[in-house]
């Protein structure tokens, strides 16, 4: 089990803070490329031990800004294919600009799932986030991942939004169900320090939207997307049964895995029971990793918080009903 991050974009988005920087030019690229295939190699043992669950995830960032070449080489590092489950995050506006020969490139490369930042099918909102696709060039998107053959889809969208109406949502929500994607990702807008929106707050240019409208679209989302038959298996996430993310089901479940790239985190058990959290500097070339021996109260509380955002809860039973997960969080925080 793999995680791989491409920490470029060619844009911020307003409510992102996660380690991002400029899509740099192609000298700097392969730069980048050498660093993150020399950590793969030198992390083979890693690798090879966590791979009872056989799934390859790029995220970012946007890993659909990387050259195919580059891919090809940082896939051939990693080695340890054909995955199980082998996913790639996208923008819609790679996607449309590419085309079709990128879709298959994909494939070829053994790429099953694409996980699309969609967000919303409202050109307003869209701008608002600062995204760098419409509306249409997602409707587009989608069109030629499934045309190309990739039917293992998921879609992300965001609400919570200030401004955003539940009317607006449902618009999004009805429209993408008739596409059918084998999987949603359904997130509340979060107010992250040292993101754009963090600032808009402070400076009062914006006013976080009210609880009571957040908890009417998440109902409304619970509600619509079981009756489209999804399954919703864990707070922010519904798939078509069968279609539920193999690889974030397993770092719910804590099994170890390798996160390779600047940012990354990753989680190794060692033969001796004791549990290790590793995590890389965030920088792009030449980034070193810090770890720490996870103690017996950190584990059962991170066992707590991961196992109960999920349908199945916890070994012992317990579990949080659908209908509270909206306010989950602060359950969790009062079983701890």
């Amino acid at each position: 089990m793999v995680y791989v991050h491409i920490p470029f974009c060619k844009g911020f988005c307003i409510y992102c803070d996660f380690y991002s920087e400029r899509c740099p030019d192609a000298p700097a690229l392969r730069r980048f490329g050498a660093e993150l295939c020399a950590e793969a190699r030198r992390r083979s043992d890693e690798i090879a031990e966590s791979a009872a669950v056989s799934t390859l995830y790029f995220g970012g960032g946007t890993p659909s800004l990387l050259p195919l070449p580059l891919l090809e080489e940082i896939v051939a590092a990693v080695g340890g294919g054909p995955w199980e489950e082998f996913t790639v995050e996208v923008n819609p506006e790679d996607i449309v600009t590419r085309g079709a020969g990128y879709v298959a490139a994909l494939r070829a490369l053994g790429v099953n799932r694409v996980s699309m930042g969609i967000q919303s099918l409202s050109d307003e909102i869209l701008r608002w986030m600062d995204r760098r696709h419409d509306a249409e060039r997602a409707r587009q998107a989608f069109r030629l991942l499934r045309e190309g053959g990739l039917e293992n889809l998921s879609v992300d969208v965001i609400f919570g939004v200030p401004g955003l109406s539940l009317q607006t949502l449902q618009a999004t929500v009805e429209e993408l169900l008739t596409w059918c994607p084998a999987h949603l990702s359904c997130y509340q807008l979060s107010i992250e320090e040292g993101s754009a929106l963090a600032e808009q707050l402070r400076q009062g240019l914006c006013a976080e939207a009210p609880e009571e409208d957040c908890r009417a679209q998440y109902d409304w989302l619970c509600e619509r997307l079981a009756a489209a038959g999804y399954r919703h298996y864990e707070i922010s996430n519904w798939a078509l049964p069968g279609r539920e993310s193999r690889h974030n089901s397993a770092y719910w479940k804590r099994v170890p895995y390798v996160g390779l790239g600047p940012g990354a985190h990753s989680l190794r058990i060692l033969p001796d029971g004791r549990q290790v959290r590793s995590w890389n500097s965030e920088q792009l070339s030449g980034w070193t990793s810090e770890s720490e021996t996870l103690s017996a109260e950190e584990i059962r509380e991170e066992s707590l918080m991961l196992g109960l955002r999920t349908a199945e809860g916890l070994p012992d039973g317990r579990r949080i009903p659908e209908r509270d997960w909206f306010i989950a969080d602060s359950i969790i925080a009062g079983l701890l």
